[in-house]
């Protein structure tokens, strides 16, 4: 009897342990409902629409990867402490992959201009749409920051072809680099060739009929060619283009650099000269137009990008006459600070990553305050807390 009812009892301690376990299981699954409740597990863009909006997504390695070259510095350390690259899906992006995704591309090419308050996301909505054109095999031109080859140029010497222009190699040839990384995988499966012949010096030329990837490798060993091949590859790309060969995503951030009344580069006089001196800048110009189909272009226009136009964040102030002029007609798209259920989404996404912890809702309400939802600020807020 005695081992009867102690048969009885380890059973009964088992079944209470069993519901402990069962229990536990079943609150730590809550537990993580909870935590994830702001994410959303659909790291394809097409898919992104407004069930989406407000929530995070967790971009894949290999799209990071490719993307890291064109991401700003604090993202970069955002992505190193956090261990993954995750994207709020916002408005603007789902407003865009909405237009992108009903074009008809048999047409000219149509423009979007992003635009906005300094630190609002203008440059993290471009890297989801530009992991959208990825997904979609589009041939992605992208110029992450135009600013910086007027700002920081290595080498400025006379332009081969024009001597009346100037070149910056090194930074060129290097954003060759870039896009070849980018577009790999796209033109390999394309296979383009190069529709005509370029010589570019008595014993040097690429032959019609070559692959763009020969085109491409001249310009990163040769960088006293680089810009030169920024001009041919561009052109290469509209042609292709407009025989249905492929489509293209065109985006560049801080347009604007290329209207600015002057740059901080030199000429031979030690006179700043302005962005219509520089060779490249004619070649992006020129694939802005609205001379090609199967396209689309996707820029922004920014206060950080032209120090004498700073009174206004809109694209009529910032672009001025000659850019205006030239973009026209585009669609302006601005890009806000946070809503506030952005906002919260942020909060919690950062006591995910254990960023930040144990922030009443009142030192989140002064938070929000102090930043205005601005997502630089929130950001640089952050970091002593």
């Amino acid at each position: 009897m005695f081992f009867n009812l102690l048969g009885s009892l380890f059973s009964r301690m088992c079944v209470a342990s069993g519901r402990r376990t069962v229990i536990t299981a079943a609150a730590k699954e809550i537990q993580d409902t909870k935590v994830s409740s702001f994410r959303t597990m659909d790291s394809y863009p097409p898919e992104h629409d407004i069930n989406n909006l407000n929530r995070i997504y967790t971009v894949p390695e290999t799209i990071t990867n490719l993307l890291m070259p064109g991401v700003p510095h604090e993202m970069k350390k955002q992505i190193k402490i956090f261990h993954e690259f995750s994207i709020l899906i916002r408005k603007p992006a789902i407003e865009l992959i909405s237009y992108l995704e009903q074009t008809d591309y048999t047409k000219c090419i149509n423009k979007y201009v992003l635009y906005g308050k300094l630190g609002a996301g203008k440059t993290i909505t471009l890297l989801h749409l530009i992991h959208y054109g990825l997904t979609r095999n589009f041939v992605i031109v992208y110029l992450p920051w135009v600013a910086n080859w007027f700002r920081f140029p290595k080498v400025v010497v006379q332009s081969v072809s024009n001597p009346d222009k100037l070149d910056l190699p090194e930074e060129v040839a290097n954003w060759l680099k870039f896009f070849k990384c980018l577009n790999e995988m796209t033109l390999s499966q394309l296979d383009l060739k190069v529709s005509k012949e370029y010589t570019w010096s008595q014993r040097e030329s690429t032959n019609c009929g070559d692959s763009l990837f020969s085109l491409i490798d001249f310009g990163i060993q040769r960088t006293k060619f680089a810009c030169g091949v920024v001009h041919a590859l561009l052109d290469e790309i509209k042609t292709a283009s407009i025989a249905g060969k492929c489509r293209t995503l065109v985006v560049i951030d801080g347009f604007n650099a290329f209207t600015a009344e002057r740059t901080v580069v030199r000429d031979e006089n030690h006179v700043y000269v302005t962005p219509d001196r520089m060779s490249i800048t004619s070649a992006f110009f020129d694939i802005v137009n609205y001379n090609w189909c199967n396209g689309a272009v996707i820029l922004t226009v920014d206060t950080r990008a032209d120090n004498e136009r700073k009174k206004s964040i809109y694209p009529v102030c910032l672009l001025g006459k000659k850019g205006f002029e030239h973009l026209d007609p585009f669609l302006p798209i601005c890009v806000e600070n946070y809503s506030t259920e952005e906002f919260q989404t942020i909060l919690k996404y950062y006591e995910d990553r254990k960023w930040i912890r144990d922030i009443s809702p009142q030192a989140q309400k002064e938070w929000e305050m102090l930043c205005n939802k601005n997502p630089r600020e929130i950001w640089n807020f952050s970091k002593p807390l």
